[in-house]
């Protein structure tokens, strides 16, 4: 759960924060979420991550993560299984905008979220003013910015457990539930990285 310190002004006259997740489906790994304050100097060509070519997406990330304010929010497997997947998203978007208020120094106006749901009533320590647009992440830049962030981020984290959990393919799949990655539970089972609460997870024991 980190942020970035952005290297030009974000000069707006309204502070928003844009909010976007990555990993509600996979069967592996932690959910991401992302907050960005789009800075003076972002890179055009924002976009829906899932649009963008892995090559762009990763040259996007790198710029915003130079020009713009930022936050992570990440939340484990383990708590996953806890809590179930939604209000993990809820919590690791209440990180990644906790981080990124600490390096703005002060509060945003308003809180643009992807989908149909915030943490507002999910997560008690949300406290900002938030609304959800569905399709966000293809509509407003500081959204598209937030989901490009989370998703290189958690990328990177699978990349890195793949080398520590070699089976399951997990710098291909990134943890959804390809035939491959099905297929390496069935001989090997679960990781401690696996969701244990997600139905083919669960499903295991029962074979």
């Amino acid at each position: 759960m980190l942020s970035g310190t952005p290297e030009n002004e974000f000069g707006a006259e309204r502070l928003i924060v844009g909010v976007d997740e990555a990993g509600r489906g996979p069967l592996a790994g932690p959910v991401v979420a992302a907050a960005v304050v789009l800075g003076s100097a972002y890179p055009e060509g924002l976009d829906d991550s899932k649009r963008l070519s892995a090559k762009r997406r990763a040259e996007l990330d790198s710029h915003i993560r130079h020009s713009c304010v930022w936050g992570v929010g990440v939340i484990e497997a383990e708590e996953i299984d806890r809590v179930n997947v939604l209000i993990a998203t809820m919590r690791a978007m209440t990180l990644a905008v906790e981080r990124l208020v600490e390096r703005l120094g002060c509060e945003p106006e308003d809180v643009l979220i992807d989908g149909n749901l915030t943490p507002h009533g999910r997560c008690r320590e949300w406290r900002w003013k938030a609304r959800a647009i569905v399709g966000g992440d293809g509509l407003e830049p500081a959204i598209s910015a937030a989901s490009i962030v989370a998703k290189e981020w958690r990328d990177r984290l699978m990349l890195e457990a793949a080398q520590d959990h070699p089976h399951y393919g997990w710098e291909r799949n990134k943890g959804y539930g390809t035939r491959e990655h099905m297929e390496a539970l069935r001989h090997h089972g679960p990781s401690p990285l696996h969701r244990q609460s997600f139905a083919p997870i669960a499903q295991l024991a029962l074979l």
